[in-house]
């Protein structure tokens, strides 16, 4: 069940695409230029990096390079969470889904999902 675990920053780009894609570049750095405050060429490289990852897919659209996520939202997250709760906080049983009620990124369907997920990790996986 465990996938690839995004970078805090890879994330940030990823929840930017999750509402809206394809985008380009240009539009994902002006989206996430607030909570990141870094530069274009960042950007730039982050996104360079997570297509090597495979985290993203790029396509040309009238010319454009646009990228969209290949990482599915609720299993990130999931898989984002679970190593959270048990590397920061050292917690072995699932994390509370309650933890989750109230996120813009996640409606009610998916925060079932999610709460499924987290229910059903492997315990023995480390």
């Amino acid at each position: 069940m465990s996938g690839l675990i995004p970078s805090v920053s890879e994330l940030t780009l990823l929840k930017v695409l999750w509402k809206q894609q394809p985008l380009s570049a240009r539009e994902i750095h002006d989206a996430a230029a607030d909570e990141l405050g870094w530069s274009f060429s960042s950007t730039r490289k982050t996104l360079d990096r997570m297509l090597e990852k495979q985290m993203i897919g790029l396509q040309a659209v009238h010319g454009i390079n646009v990228y969209s996520a290949r990482l599915e939202k609720v299993s990130t997250l999931a898989a984002f969470a679970h190593d959270f709760g048990r590397r920061v906080m050292e917690i072995d049983a699932p994390l509370p889904v309650a933890m989750f009620t109230g996120s813009k990124l996640v409606d009610q369907q998916e925060l079932t999902q999610l709460e499924q997920m987290l229910n059903d990790w492997p315990a023995d996986e480390e």
